[in-house]
Formats: C-alpha cells, sequence, structure tokens
C-alpha cells in the first residue's frame, strides 16, 4: 500500500469527511497577491517536510443557521477537537511508518485578545487547502467547498513523505453573489474577490472577542448565508431567502430564535433578525 493509500485508508476509518495532498514546492508559486509570506511555508516551519496532507470535517448547516449561539459555539469546538486528534493521528501513523511527521493545530493563537492585536496565525490551513486541492476562496475569506461550501474547518499534518499531490481547483466555487458581503454585521466585507474582499480583519476579530466574552463566538453569519454547497439540497436549505423572510418560514426563525435565547450571556435581539 503506497503512503497516499495508507492515508486514504485511514480517514475512511477515522469518518474523516475530506483529505487532499499538497507538495510543500506549491508554496513558492503563488496563486495570487499577496501571497502567504515565507516564513509561513511548511518547510520554513517544518524543514523536513515535504508533503502537506489537509483533511476536513463540516459543520453541520442547521446548527450554523442558529449562529451566534451556544449551539454553534459548542460545535465548533468540537469539530477543532476532532481536527486536532484526527491530524495527530495521521502523523503518528506515518511517523510508526518511518516517515518523520507533525500536525498543526487547528487555530496557531493563544485568544481572539491575541488575535485582534495581530489577526494572524502561524500557519494557515486555508491556504493549504486551496493548495491541496480541496476549494477555492469566496469572498467572505473562507474556503468553498462543493460539498459544504464554506462550512467546512480544515486541519494539516506536515511530513516528510513524498506524496503525489492532487490538482489545484482552477474553477472558483464563489457565486459571486455576495450575500455574505451584505450580511456582515461589522461591514468587514467588499464586493472584491479574494484577497481584496476582506477590508477589515480588525473589525471581524472585535465581533468575535464580543461573542467569545457572551461564549457564542463565532460569528457564522456570512458562512451561514452561502448559497454554495450540496449540503444545502441534504437540509433542503437550497432557498437561501429563508434567512430573509421570518414570516414565511417562521417555524425556522422561531427555532433559531429559541436556541439563541439560551445557554449564553448578554444575549440582545440585535441578532435574531
Amino acid at each position: 500500500m503506497s503512503v497516499r493509500d495508507l492515508i486514504i485508508h485511514e480517514c475512511r476509518e477515522l469518518g474523516i469527511s475530506c483529505v487532499g495532498f499538497a507538495d510543500v514546492h506549491r508554496w513558492e508559486q503563488p496563486l495570487f497577491e499577496p501571497w502567504v509570506p515565507e516564513e509561513f511555508f511548511p518547510a520554513s516551519i517544518y524543514p523536513e517536510a515535504k508533503s502537506v496532507i489537509v483533511i476536513g470535517l463540516p459543520v453541520h448547516l442547521p446548527v450554523v443557521e442558529s449562529a451566534p449561539s451556544i449551539w454553534y459555539h459548542e460545535e465548533y469546538k468540537t469539530v477543532n477537537s476532532l481536527i486536532d486528534q484526527h491530524t495527530w493521528r495521521i502523523a503518528s501513523l506515518l511517523n510508526s511508518h518511518g516517515y518523520s511527521s507533525v500536525s498543526v493545530p487547528r487555530d496557531g493563537y493563544g485568544s481572539i485578545r491575541v488575535l485582534q492585536k495581530n489577526p494572524v496565525a502561524f500557519f494557515s490551513h486555508r491556504h493549504a487547502a486551496v493548495i491541496a486541492g480541496l476549494g477555492t476562496f469566496g469572498r467572505n475569506n473562507m474556503v468553498l467547498t462543493e460539498q459544504w461550501g464554506p462550512r467546512v474547518r480544515f486541519g494539516t499534518v506536515l511530513t516528510s513523505a513524498v506524496i503525489p499531490p492532487d490538482p489545484v481547483m482552477e474553477k472558483s466555487v464563489c457565486t459571486r453573489c455576495n450575500a455574505c458581503v451584505h450580511a456582515c454585521p461589522v461591514n468587514a466585507l467588499s464586493e472584491d474577490d479574494y484577497p481584496d474582499s476582506l477590508t477589515d480583519k480588525k473589525a471581524c476579530a472585535d465581533r468575535s472577542a464580543l461573542l467569545n466574552s457572551e461564549r457564542r463566538s463565532p460569528c457564522g453569519i456570512c458562512i451561514r448565508v452561502c448559497p454554495v454547497g450540496t449540503d444545502r439540497v441534504l437540509f433542503d436549505r437550497t432557498d437561501t431567502r429563508i434567512y430573509d423572510d421570518p414570516e414565511k418560514w417562521k417555524r425556522y426563525h422561531s427555532a433559531w430564535d429559541h436556541v439563541r435565547s439560551y445557554g449564553s450571556e448578554d444575549v440582545t435581539q440585535r441578532d435574531k433578525a
């Protein structure tokens, strides 16, 4: 069994939803500008790295629809924890086969307060996911996938194993509908393609800090309204007007309001629309 097949088999055993592979030299070939600085390259962080393995786990759409809420807050933490466990297991599996490997923690910053001062982590799982062919950037600054849109979290393993890479997606998954731009509660996005679309990282981080103090972070609104993803078919949410018409879709809005009314602090009416 090849190393690639070994990892794919392990991912299936662990119930991992998607996996992609990339050669570390791909970071030396910018897909757009401005690009990732060299000190953030995989080989700069782990010099032995020859390949990058990226895994993805979805956040379920009906949970995201309640955001910001304690429900989404807890599922977000659960998915992050699972990703860290899975990437550690994959790295350990490779180590046991003689390929030196390390996992990169899902969130590479100490707290949202740290992120407010410097809204950058030491490694970008989002860029790794794009480079490994799992999706493309959307105007909401997130990686959009065909199956879950932006409702997916990524984790990374850096390994000395040489693994055949997956092709980078050439066609953008983003529909450029600007739903995320119009829905952003702090006006942090613009009607431009990534990376120009994110105009105010601090405003986004400040909102996250506020929601975190109320135990209902992250925000989630820009990924809630994104129309991309076959998960919308699964959950019967293909008509995204559901978020804008509380009278026509009253039972859904009532459910979301109910969830938002419990389990967190200082809930206000401003997030119930």
